[in-house]
């Protein structure tokens, strides 16, 4: 399990910012589980991002539920 440094969540936080053009994206780390932060957008918890690494190679998973009534 690979815990997130601070300096790494800014960073995930500005590519996510220049990605989408939106500048509402918060990351918050998680209390029980250090492999991963809440993604908040605009103070709205929208998703959870993991951290992978395996053989020295680092990947991060962004893990959004859409919920059915939420898309009518």
């Amino acid at each position: 399990m690979s815990s997130f440094k601070p300096e790494e969540i800014s960073k995930i936080q500005q590519y996510l910012e220049r990605t989408f053009k939106n500048n509402g994206f918060a990351l918050k780390m998680r209390e029980k589980a250090k492999d991963s932060v809440e993604v908040l957008l605009n103070g709205e918890f929208i998703g959870t991002i993991y951290k992978d690494e395996d053989d020295g190679e680092i990947s991060y998973d962004f893990n959004m539920a859409i919920l059915a009534g939420d898309v009518g």
